[in-house]
């Protein structure tokens, strides 16, 4: 499989390249970095650190599109939607792990599915996907007797807060108990805010050092409290949930997918 890598030359997108690298059956063609980069024009293995590829880090992907069978994306939104659209108007897959969408880029994003079979995921480790289960579950089991609270800290580099990921954990949890989210969320407090609401959410996030993202989600009861807590080590763990999803994606028709569809989890 010919694969682009969108933020090639960041954390994420570096590590993907060597993710890439090393899969056997995947094979990078280019590297795109946001125009003015000042590395773009080079070659991208030397960008990445793997030496020599022989692969260009480009500015456009017009100039790769059809050169490629997938595109991995882990950008910021509007970088993602100009993608987005090129992917959909030649009909190719995308594996998209961007975060901080506003609802009309999501509206946006949810059209384009339908042009293009992609994978939209706030965080592609296995394990995390394997939390979300765990949490509706555990949500159903204790009911409304317990409190809960979502924590969640990633590096100081980080640009949007609260994480895709704890967003996603308080619909999971919401929904499990019959609530809305964007009602009952609570995001940091401050000052004299007055006894918690039974059926809040809070979520907190942390942003500190390097740290590639932890998540806590606490289930506080009178006398008792469960914690359930997801920690990744390095961004390897969402790397390999990416070279899985491609892997996956490539076999489906137009459409919007995700982690559960691919774990069959639905």
């Amino acid at each position: 499989m010919r694969v682009a890598i969108a933020g090639a030359g960041g954390k994420m997108g570096g590590r993907l390249v060597h993710l890439v690298q090393e899969s056997g059956d995947l094979e990078v063609m280019g590297g795109l970095e946001r125009p003015g980069n000042p590395a773009i024009g080079r070659d991208l293995g030397e960008v990445v650190g793997l030496g020599t590829l022989g692969v260009p880090l480009l500015d456009d992907l017009q100039a790769l599109v059809g050169k490629i069978d997938l595109l991995f994306e882990f950008t910021a939104p509007e970088g993602s939607l100009t993608h987005l659209r090129v992917m959909a108007a030649h009909h190719k897959p995308m594996v998209l792990g961007t975060t901080g969408f506003s609802k009309t880029q999501l509206d946006e994003v949810r059209s384009l599915a339908q042009r293009m079979p992609l994978f939209m995921a706030p965080n592609m480790s296995l394990g995390i996907n394997v939390m979300y289960q765990l949490l509706a579950e555990a949500a159903r089991l204790l009911g409304e007797g317990f409190d809960i609270e979502i924590m969640e800290a990633h590096h100081r580099y980080k640009v949007d807060a609260p994480s895709g990921t704890a967003v996603r954990m308080a619909e999971i949890l919401a929904q499990a108990l019959g609530r809305d989210a964007e009602k009952v969320g609570v995001y940091g407090r401050k000052g004299i805010v007055g006894q918690r609401k039974d059926d809040e959410i809070g979520i907190m996030s942390l942003r500190a050092g390097d740290m590639a993202g932890d998540h806590t989600v606490i289930f506080g009861g009178v006398g008792e409290r469960l914690e359930i807590i997801h920690r990744s080590q390095s961004r390897d763990s969402f790397g390999r949930g990416a070279l899985r999803a491609a892997r996956w994606i490539v076999q489906q028709p137009a459409g919007l997918y995700d982690m559960q569809d691919l774990l069959g989890l639905k």
